[in-house]
């Protein structure tokens, strides 16, 4: 086996981080290439790919296959070339031999790739080595405290991404600010001078709860990421640091979002460190859409149970460059949702184990029937596009645990579809836009695929054969609301078993693209073509 590089390191194999990284990169590479190319199969209780540009083949075995290929993967991934034998394989050779394929297959190559699978790995495994068992600074309000770990829990990342964890920077400086390593600290503030000033929408009225520095005469105050000044310095004399300072924040599992339970606000800061696909910067058409959609959003209906969370106001440093550098969207908080005895918490963070409930139909029923109509009217009755993925809903729970209540968030992810919107709405960003096609893709894939693809795992993992029920479950309330909205073509390819899409991560990466311009690649459809 010399002679292909796969060398057996059993410690690294065993290690959670490495089996981690190796089933992310492993089932990327089997949902967005070889399944849709017909090189995937299911041999018992395996995965098995053929690699047919490199001469290789891979397995791995599987403890749920999910009927959208977002199977549950279990123990090393093992790779045999043409005539040799099958041996074990960490995730560092895993992705060079992925690379390999895939250089081939796109006639471009990625020299990052590889470096940046072992980099996420790597991360994994220090967030593991040093997550904190219990909260260091807890609130002592524990449907708060429950929140704030369910963001800070996700320490693995996102399972349907090559480098989950991989981030640039230096580990040094991000150990500070990681959620997983469930971290508080103060933001740092500038002095602004009032006419560099660029803003909108009450930011001082929301600021005050955050205790803010008392700015120099002639200037206002900007929170901003500490790391980002470690990063991105003040480029104009006249822009002055005052230091940290205000109430604690807590990172929520975007990195760069920030959450402060004594304020009950989010601050959305600018980050230029690259995690997962993007850089995290707030672009100036991001920073005056949030506030133009929080008004248009707010004469869209949403049914009851269901709320979206409002980003009313920006502030930014009015100079090329710093405008994105400094950019701050401040989003309204949890408290006004939450009634006596709820908790709420992060949807990623349900599907990221086994969760058992004692009714598993009956709480499926309740979280589909608020989520997917309200997403699925909105696009197709209102022309807005939620991002409804994992990461973008938070799920409020009743004392019993059942959902009562949905938090839409993150109007980064909002777009409207332009061919519902022939007016386009006066001072909203025409980057605030989707075709058609975009538009489907991104529902599709954040409704169905991303978020309630990985809920259903999540139940099916502590209750093994329920996947079917549950998708028939999602079948009937589409078919309630096509029947609604009078059967919109969309709705109706979808019962009749159109195929779903999944967004590319492992290709999007591989082109170095921008995340806008990620594939979609077609995956199996769990809940159409019948009756």
């Amino acid at each position: 086996m010399t002679s292909t590089g796969l060398r057996p390191r059993a410690a690294r194999h065993t290690h959670p981080a490495d089996l981690a990284a190796a089933h992310a990169v492993f089932g990327c590479l089997v949902r967005e290439v070889a399944a849709p190319a017909g090189e995937a199969t299911v041999a018992g209780d395996q995965v098995r790919v053929r690699l047919p540009a490199t001469g290789m083949a891979l397995r791995c075995a599987v403890t749920r296959l999910s009927p959208v290929g977002a199977h549950r993967y279990h123990g090393p991934v093992r790779a045999r070339p043409d005539g040799g034998r099958w041996a074990e394989v960490h995730a560092d050779q895993l992705a060079a031999l992925v690379a390999a394929e895939l250089a081939v297959r796109t006639g471009r190559n990625n020299s990052e790739f590889v470096g940046q699978v072992q980099a996420s790995r790597e991360v994994t495994a220090q967030l593991l080595a040093g997550q904190p068992d219990t909260d260091p600074t807890p609130t002592g309000d524990p449907a708060v405290d429950a929140y704030v770990a369910s963001e800070q829990s996700l320490v693995l990342g996102h399972p349907h991404h090559p480098t989950p964890k991989w981030r640039s920077g230096d580990p040094d400086e991000w150990r500070a600010y990681a959620p997983e390593l469930r971290t508080a600290f103060r933001l740092h503030w500038l002095a602004v001078p009032d006419g560099l000033v660029a803003g909108a929408g009450p930011f001082e009225e929301l600021l005050a709860a955050l205790d803010p520095p008392r700015p120099p005469a002639g200037h206002r105050v900007l929170p901003v990421h500490p790391w980002q000044l470690r990063l991105m310095p003040p480029v104009h004399a006249r822009v002055r640091r005052l230091g940290a300072a205000g109430r604690p924040v807590r990172p929520t599992a975007s990195v760069r979002t920030l959450y402060s339970p004594d304020a009950d606000l989010f601050v959305k800061t600018s980050l230029h460190v690259r995690i997962t696909n993007c850089l995290r910067k707030n672009a100036r058409y991001e920073l005056t859409g949030a506030v133009a959609l929080t008004g248009l959003l707010a004469d869209v209906p949403l049914p009851d149970g269901v709320a979206l969370l409002a980003e009313p106001a920006y502030r930014t440093v009015d100079l090329p460059g710093a405008d994105e550098a400094y950019g701050t969207i401040l989003r309204t908080g949890l408290r006004a949702h939450l009634r006596p005895g709820q908790t709420p918490v992060l949807a990623a963070a349900l599907a990221a184990a086994p969760l058992p409930v004692s009714d598993p139909v009956d709480w499926w029923r309740r979280y589909v029937a608020m989520l997917a109509p309200a997403v699925l009217r909105a696009w197709l009755r209102h022309g807005v596009v939620h991002e409804s993925h994992l990461q973008n809903v938070v799920v409020v729970r009743d004392p019993d645990g059942r959902p009562a209540r949905m938090l839409l968030r993150d109007l980064e992810g909002v777009k409207l579809d332009t061919s519902r919107w022939t007016d386009w709405p006066h001072g909203l960003p025409r980057q605030v836009g989707y075709g058609p096609k975009d538009a489907r893709q991104r529902v599709v894939y954040c409704l169905f695929v991303n978020h309630l693809a990985g809920i259903c795992g999540a139940l099916a993992d502590a209750r093994p054969g329920i996947e079917p029920a549950l998708w028939r479950e999602v079948r009937e309330v589409v078919a309630t609301v096509a029947a609604e909205l009078d059967d919109p073509p969309e709705l109706r390819a979808l019962l009749a078993g159109e195929p779903l899409v999944a967004k590319a991560n492992l290709l999007v990466r591989w082109r170095r693209d921008a995340d806008r311009a990620a594939p979609f690649v077609p995956v199996p459809n769990p809940f159409g073509g019948r009756g």
